[in-house]
């Protein structure tokens, strides 16, 4: 069974919905102890980095994420509160991977959010991580985002718009995508595949 965290952000029905198409059995929860129970946790969510942590630590649920040993997945929102800080309402994060999220600079010519189909950066993907098997390094995935996480030693692929980002990082047990599998069709289902049969 795969839990996904509900906490004080959007998005949680898209990944509720894949799920399903996938026929794998889910339940949305912010039970400390059905998250621990679980043989995956998704942490997906669109939302406001601050109000989506003070939501986390009214309930205990940021010691919880940090502290859970099966495989956890982020998705956009959950990314980056999965990251040291962010400075979207200066928000201290669960720092489970080490990186800033920063939001995107002002570019002429270019639309902050960052929304619509990205290509993997073919320089800066690992081919060999778990979460990436069966994928072309530039592969499109969905993004919607004004924030982004820098590229770190964590980051297994990497994205450009404006600048370098991290696309998907993964430490350990925890891994994350900035763009939505839930809405990036067939690749966008591939991860999902991958993430499931960890």
């Amino acid at each position: 069974m795969i839990a996904i965290v509900k906490y004080n952000a959007g998005n949680i029905g898209s990944v509720t919905n894949a799920l399903n198409r996938l026929g794998i059995e889910n339940k949305v929860t912010d039970d400390p102890e059905e998250l621990k129970a679980a043989d995956k946790v998704i942490f997906p969510g669109v939302g406001e980095a601050g109000t989506a942590m003070n939501y986390l630590r009214d309930r205990g649920l940021d010691q919880v994420i940090k502290e859970l040993k099966q495989p956890v997945l982020g998705i956009c929102l959950g990314m980056q509160l999965m990251c040291s800080h962010s400075e979207e309402g200066d928000t201290e994060c669960l720092r489970i991977f080490d990186t800033t999220v920063k939001k995107f600079p002002a570019t002429e010519g270019m639309k902050v959010p960052h929304m619509g189909w990205n290509s993997l950066n073919t320089e800066v993907v690992d081919q060999q991580s778990t979460i990436l098997q069966g994928l072309q390094p530039a592969a499109d995935v969905y993004y919607v985002h004004s924030f982004y996480a820098e590229v770190c030693e964590n980051t297994v692929a990497a994205c450009d718009y404006i600048l370098p980002f991290s696309s998907v990082l993964q430490k350990d047990n925890f891994y994350a995508t900035q763009f939505h599998p839930e809405k990036s069709a067939g690749i966008g289902e591939q991860i999902l595949k991958n993430f499931i049969e960890l």
